[in-house]
């Protein structure tokens, strides 16, 4: 399994290199999320139905890090090609200023911060 940086994640999903996939739960992702990242909830996650086979990597990422080593792991056990996440996940994304929308409580809007 690769750890990538969010600065490699950034560079590689700017230019269209990997296909990142969130794998928080729905509410999590709906509170905070990196714009173009699919979401694919640990919970019903399957390995079977990873984008797999378009020519660009796929990177996991989750909160922290924890959540997307585990579904490379299941990815590894089914033989689906998936072996990188962004370590530290959306946390590290976040403190290192990068885009990311984010939920106004108040107002329910969606804000593009970073």
């Amino acid at each position: 399994m690769e750890n990538w940086t969010v600065q490699q994640t950034a560079e590689a999903l700017e230019k269209g290199e990997i296909i990142l996939v969130d794998v928080r739960e729905a509410g999590e992702y709906h509170e905070a999320r990196i714009p173009g990242a699919l979401l694919m909830p640990l919970s019903t996650f399957d390995p079977a139905a990873m984008p797999t086979g378009h020519g660009r990597k796929v990177v996991l990422h989750c909160k922290a890090g924890g959540r997307s080593a585990r579904a490379i792991e299941a990815c590894q056990a089914d033989g689906v090609d998936v072996d990188a996440h962004l370590a530290g996940g959306i946390t590290e994304w976040i403190e290192a200023g990068l885009p990311h929308w984010r939920i106004d409580p108040a107002t329910g809007q969606m804000h593009l911060q970073g």
